[in-house]
């Protein structure tokens, strides 16, 4: 179980106007500004849940994952996972836990992937025949026979992203962290990722906790969503309590041979294009059958379609709610 308890973090950040000059002066004078990264942060998660940790940039979404993963230590408050404070019990507590950070590797540049799971394995103390044992089911589950003696540098990202995964759960961590696992990967390799995690978390009953800008990874992977901005929790909940909160909103897309834009309350008009028109429905102004009868009868309709609003849109409109 992962518990935290109002954790606080603030950075120090050297402050230096442009110019030789002004670089010369704050070499003898520096100033700094206070950043307050996390300000009373507190929530848990019980073992073998998925939880989606959304924000903008600079909201603390990393910070909280490497106070989580041991890395930084908080000003104030209390964070325990599996019993142990990530800080305190370093040691312990990387035994238990794996991290994937998408813009950094763990893999040895130069060497086989074998070579660096190998040594992986030195580290964590992992025996070898549970080492063999992990690295088959990895090496099937996430398709790295054909890589496993390539070295990290001469990888695609989503062979590489691949290889990041399974390093990290090759001692068969309890919770994993994964920030922006999937950055910069194409749709086979984030599908792929996906289907990996799934399978971890039904088989293995693994927690994972992943931050992401990428909203249908959430959506694939997440069964609650906890959302931070300026530092703090402004929101925890499933996807549907957020679609409620909002109103359940529908996204009618209708393509026509011209006609006139009906006006209605409940129907906000999102994209107009030649032969294309988009509409956000508000079921609680307007039922949905209602404003396609409003469009029928302005317009000549040749298909129509009526979808939930994109979780983007949703976490959209949370951003803005909230004013983060």
């Amino acid at each position: 179980m992962i518990a935290l308890r109002n954790i606080q973090k603030t950075f120090r950040v050297p402050k230096r106007e442009a110019g030789f000059g002004r670089a010369a002066r704050s070499f003898f004078r520096r100033e700094y500004t206070e950043i307050r990264a996390l300000d009373g942060v507190s929530f848990t998660v019980p073992d073998g849940q998925t939880v989606g940790y959304i924000g903008p940039n600079g909201a603390g979404k990393s910070s909280t994952v490497k106070i989580m993963s041991g890395i930084l230590t908080p000003d104030g408050g209390e964070c325990e996972i599996d019993g142990l404070c990530p800080w305190r019990d370093r040691k312990k507590h990387v035994a238990n836990i794996g991290v994937v950070f998408g813009q950094r590797s763990q893999l040895w540049w130069d060497v086989p992937v074998a070579d660096s799971f190998a040594l992986l394995r030195d580290i964590y103390g992992v025996e070898e025949a549970r080492f063999q044992k992990t690295l088959r089911e990895l090496t099937e589950l996430l398709e790295l026979d054909e890589i496993l003696k390539t070295p990290a540098r001469m990888l695609s990202l989503g062979q590489r992203m691949r290889c990041e995964i399974a390093a990290s759960l090759l001692h068969e961590p309890k919770t994993l962290f994964l920030d922006e696992p999937t950055i910069g990967l194409d749709a086979s390799s984030k599908i792929a990722v996906r289907e990996f995690l799934k399978t971890l978390r039904r088989e293995k009953n693994t927690t994972i906790i992943l931050t992401t800008h990428d909203m249908a990874d959430i959506e694939a992977l997440a069964e609650r969503i906890l959302l931070i901005g300026k530092g703090k929790i402004l929101l925890d909940g499933s996807f549907e309590e957020l679609r409620k909160r909002h109103g359940g909103k529908k996204l009618l897309t209708a393509v026509v041979d011209g006609g006139t834009v009906p006006v209605r309350e409940g129907l906000v008009l999102l994209e107009q294009k030649p032969g294309l028109w988009r509409f956000s429905v508000d079921p609680a102004l307007l039922p949905v059958s209602d404003a396609i009868e409003a469009l029928a009868a302005l317009a000549q309709l040749r298909d129509l379609t009526v979808e939930d609003e994109s979780l983007e849109a949703l976490v959209l409109s949370l951003y803005r709610e909230f004013r983060v």
